[in-house]
């Protein structure tokens, strides 16, 4: 599930994810050097640590769907077995694990989204397709806050444009580091950056509409020109 903080100040924030992380590295390590030695062993302990993670991510791709979401993670994790079995033990330890399970849950998610696409597209010839509803790749940016866990802000940001909405997602939902949505989405950092920092500015924005900034976003502005 979705990691959540309110903002304590800047630095201290940044200091603490920063710590976060390197945790999270270690241990993605200690997985991928297990994996390595024994893929069979030690898969359970890849999917226990993050099978919930992968589902919140994928719920959020798949427009708050249970089931897709549960068939999205679980065909992520078939795939995440498949390629370690077809990996040597060198490239399994060189791993960064959670981008890689990040990118190919985000790419099963997608594909699904294409071919639900597909089914309902007419086959007359004269039916236009509907653009994929935003399911693309893109990035974070700026504000050192984590987003407090409410309804309001669960809805507003899965109306955000697909490409910031999983730049946000992965960035202050998920907790991955810039350089880690980067690899997810196959772009580079200051894509990225700048991708979060629109969708957070388009948050700020529809929060004050909606008169519950100061509820949600704890430490940011209503409004900055």
């Amino acid at each position: 599930h979705a990691r959540t903080e309110r903002v304590q100040g800047g630095d201290g924030v940044l200091k603490r994810r920063s710590r976060e992380e390197g945790t999270e590295t270690l241990l993605d390590d200690e997985l991928t050097a297990a994996l390595a030695d024994n893929l069979d062993d030690t898969f359970e302990r890849l999917v226990r640590a993050y099978q919930s993670r992968l589902y919140g991510f994928a719920l959020r791709q798949t427009g708050g769907n249970p089931q897709d979401a549960e068939e999205v993670a679980q065909d992520a994790f078939v795939r995440a077995y498949r390629a370690l079995q077809s990996y040597p033990p060198d490239r399994v330890r060189d791993l960064a694990m959670r981008p890689w399970l990040y990118q190919i849950t985000l790419n099963v998610a997608r594909n699904r989204h294409r071919r639900q696409q597909l089914a309902v597209v007419p086959l007359d010839g004269d039916g236009e397709s509907q653009e994929p509803a935003a399911a693309e790749t893109e990035r974070p940016e700026v504000v050192a806050g984590r987003f407090e866990q409410s309804a309001e802000l669960e809805a507003l940001v899965a109306g955000l444009p697909g490409r910031y909405r999983t730049a946000v997602v992965l960035r202050h939902v998920e907790g991955l580091s810039y350089g880690e949505a980067a690899q997810v989405l196959g772009q580079p950092v200051g894509t990225v950056k700048a991708n979060v920092h629109r969708g957070v500015r388009l948050l700020r924005d529809a929060l004050a509409d909606a008169e519950c900034t100061g509820d949600v976003i704890a430490g940011t502005p209503k409004r900055r020109n």
